[in-house]
């Protein structure tokens, strides 16, 4: 049937700071499929390397399909040094699938196109709800907990410094 449903309001168990990493591609022409399907290919590869990898900074992804033509995946680090350091450590999946990747781009004229966004997001500068959800977004990431325990409101449970 799918994955379990946490019944009731629950938000997402984080507390501490959170970098949260957008990474995308459009299909700009589907039947260019040497321009995109190795990008495609190539980033089930780095999730399973990050995921494996305890140490690696990342707490968890979660994969969506956007307009269309648009597949993205947001990723949930610790840190954004952890996340710059996957990004260019020589012995990781990433290295090979960028250079590979703008050589592709290069070639392709347009065919394929690329983006990312990253966004550090402070501790007490974040706060999420699920309702009747299965484990989704930063929540699937870090575990969730009953929202009271975080403050009823979206004003609670964003403890942001206004001083």
């Amino acid at each position: 049937m799918g994955a379990e449903l946490l019944a009731g309001r629950m938000t997402a168990e984080a507390e501490g700071e959170v970098t949260v990493f957008l990474i995308g591609m459009r299909i700009n022409r589907f039947r260019a499929l040497r321009s995109w399907l190795p990008v495609f290919r190539a980033m089930p590869r780095m999730l399973r390397e990050l995921s494996r990898d305890g140490e690696s900074g990342m707490l968890g992804y979660q994969l969506l399909f956007g307009a269309p033509r648009v597949l993205y995946v947001v990723q949930y680090w610790d840190s954004h040094e952890r996340l710059l350091e996957y990004s260019v450590a020589q012995d990781k999946e990433h290295r090979p699938a960028w250079a590979a990747f703008n050589r592709r781009l290069r070639e392709g004229r347009g065919k394929v196109g690329f983006w990312h966004e990253t966004y550090v997001v402070p501790a007490g500068a974040h706060e999420a709800v699920y309702i009747n959800m299965p484990a989704f977004g930063l929540g699937k990431a870090t575990g969730v907990v009953p929202v009271g325990r975080r403050g009823d409101r979206a004003a609670d449970r964003l403890r942001l410094n206004t001083a």
